[in-house]
């Protein structure tokens, strides 16, 4: 008997339940299974046979993207505190990741960015809580970025202090690193390359370019970077200080007192800025009080200006263990030197501040 056969292939594919597919491909982890079957006939009677599955499972392809999230440099005064850059982390890959944050002022160089000539002080990167783009001091508090989803962003913020004596530019960048995401609240570790392809497994390949077009974010190391500056526009402000002094009281006339031996003086030194819009920082003034007086002790008065000299005061005593005095000023009596301090924190843009003591003439 002549027996005759036909047949033919066909493939069958599945996958595992659950996220299968997200923004950037295939979820990794996701079990791919393929099966082929083949029909055929003998005689005219179909037949059908089945292969073993062949699976394997989709790997993670790692890759971000940190760009700068504002059109300019961050202008700054010197001394200025909690000073602010905004950037803008992605992730391109195709799972849910932790997003490690670093801010680096280690320059490469040839970038084309300007002239280094300063360092930032306490430089820190924090994550936008609430989503406003603006860097909120005690709420935006994060330190990485936890369970970006695929194709998600969040605003990082560098935040750091002006050095008082700092020159124009500090060029700063944010470092983000791919790291392992899968357990809110918890920082994962960054992730390494896998040197060998498992089939079985869920390999990491590194898949990032140079995001921000600088030139100086390595390709394929699971890390973003991008670049942006502090600039110092103003290094100088107009900042005057004028001395005066009143004879308050003689001992002879309550109604036109004169500068006789025991009489008091009041010297008033008033401080203005004329630059509006920027604060001098860190203002610290010193008088010697001059020959033949005396200090009279507990009269250092420092607040806003008026009246004699100084209406709203807070009054300092004269040792220079500051713990004591006001809380905005600082002011000390040297006995030795016989030098008065006055430290204001600031003189803002287009204000004024006075300090006023007393001295009886020997």
């Amino acid at each position: 008997m002549l027996l005759t056969g036909t047949a033919a292939v066909s493939g069958v594919a599945a996958s595992q339940a659950g996220a299968q597919t997200t923004p950037n491909g295939t979820a990794a982890g996701v079990l791919v299974t393929n099966t082929a079957n083949a029909t055929y006939s003998v005689n005219g009677q179909a037949q059908t046979t089945a292969s073993n599955p062949a699976t394997f499972v989709v790997d993670r392809k790692v890759n971000l993207t940190v760009v700068a999230l504002q059109q300019a440099d961050t202008q700054v005064n010197q001394g200025e505190i909690g000073a602010v850059t905004t950037f803008r982390v992605t992730n391109k890959t195709n799972a849910t990741q932790d997003i490690l944050l670093d801010g680096d002022q280690n320059l490469s160089l040839g970038l084309g960015l300007g002239t280094d000539n300063f360092d930032m002080q306490n430089l820190k990167a924090y994550v936008d809580s609430n989503g406003n783009n603006k860097y909120d001091p005690g709420v935006d508090t994060a330190a990485f970025i936890d369970e970006l989803a695929p194709d998600a962003s969040a605003t990082v913020f560098l935040v750091g202090d002006v050095p008082a004596s700092s020159a124009q530019l500090a060029i700063v960048n944010l470092q983000a690193t791919v790291a392992a995401g899968g357990q809110a609240g918890t920082k994962g570790a960054a992730l390494v390359a896998s040197p060998l392809n498992g089939k079985d497994d869920v390999d990491v390949v590194f898949a990032d370019d140079d995001s921000d077009g600088v030139g100086a974010d390595l390709l394929r190391n699971g890390q973003g970077r991008a670049y942006l500056a502090y600039v110092v526009g103003i290094h100088d402000v107009a900042l005057s200080v004028t001395k005066s002094s009143t004879v308050i009281s003689d001992g002879v006339s309550t109604l036109n007192p004169k500068a006789l031996p025991g009489a008091t003086v009041e010297y008033c030194l008033a401080i203005r800025n004329a630059t509006l819009g920027t604060g001098a920082n860190a203002v610290t003034l010193t008088d010697v009080i001059p020959t033949n007086t005396t200090y009279v002790p507990g009269t250092l008065k420092i607040g806003t200006p008026g009246g004699t000299c100084v209406l709203i005061a807070e009054a300092q005593d004269d040792d220079a263990n500051d713990d004591n005095d006001g809380t905005t000023y600082k002011g000390s009596f040297d006995t030795q030197t016989k030098t008065v301090t006055a430290i204001v924190p600031t003189v803002g843009g287009g204000a004024s501040v006075s300090a006023a003591f007393r001295v009886t003439i020997n």
